[in-house]
């Protein structure tokens, strides 16, 4: 199987993503901070500058693995809580740059491989339906801009054969999710989310989706009770 680039790769979506991957016989590239530390190849890149991300990319296109990159999944996301009266411009900037900003740009420099493999893009978004949360507009306005970088792209490289997919995970037992749900003041119980390893299967499956159709956007909730 091709080569999926992985960003995001150290959270608690991404460590349980690359080894369902691994498992699935992909072969993994991480990319982000500390990805050294993946039983994975990874290149070291700071996704909250974007325009440093083509120096990253040319060191795999040097060892030779950018001509088969087969899929790219975009987990990298910073979550800050900050009402709109306290969130200052680097709050805003490096929240657009790791969230889309950094997503649109590992994209443009990989579509080349993308489309030669008819490859696919997935994008791990909010959760369903998240829209106007008091204390997390700079969170969740990245999150649409992210929407929209996935719609848009869908059309445009439909000819060219290259699949985009959002997935839209509800409550997933992470570490970034229990500080959020601290600052703002509420109970965690990772036991009512949905396991990282789970939703890892889930983006695999999207991933092996066969030729003829695939699911453009994917929700994922905590099964009731």
């Amino acid at each position: 199987m091709g080569n999926v680039l992985v960003t995001g790769a150290t959270g608690g979506i991404g460590v349980a993503l690359v080894g369902a991957l691994v498992e699935a016989g992909h072969d993994v590239t991480a990319v982000g901070r500390g990805v050294g530390r993946l039983d994975v190849r990874g290149i070291e890149a700071d996704l909250a500058e974007p325009g440093t991300l083509a120096s990253a990319v040319e060191k795999l296109e040097e060892a030779g693995r950018l001509a088969d990159v087969q899929a790219l999944v975009h987990c990298a996301g910073i979550s800050p809580v900050a009402a709109v009266a306290d969130a200052d411009p680097e709050t805003w900037r490096r929240t657009l740059a790791v969230n889309v900003g950094s997503a649109a740009e590992l994209v443009r420099l990989t579509l080349p491989a993308l489309r030669r493999s008819r490859g696919h893009v997935i994008f791990v978004n909010a959760a369903p339906g998240m829209s106007g949360v008091p204390r997390w507009s700079a969170f969740v306005a990245s999150k649409a801009a992210l929407r929209e970088l996935a719609d848009s792209l869908r059309e445009e490289e439909a000819v060219f054969g290259v699949r985009v997919t959002t997935v839209y995970p509800g409550a997933t037992a992470t570490e970034l999710l229990g500080e959020v749900r601290s600052a703002f003041g509420r109970p965690h119980d990772p036991e009512k989310c949905i396991r990282p390893e789970t939703l890892a299967e889930m983006i695999c499956w999207v991933l092996s989706a066969p030729t003829d159709a695939y699911p453009c956007e994917l929700s994922v909730l905590p099964s009731p009770g």
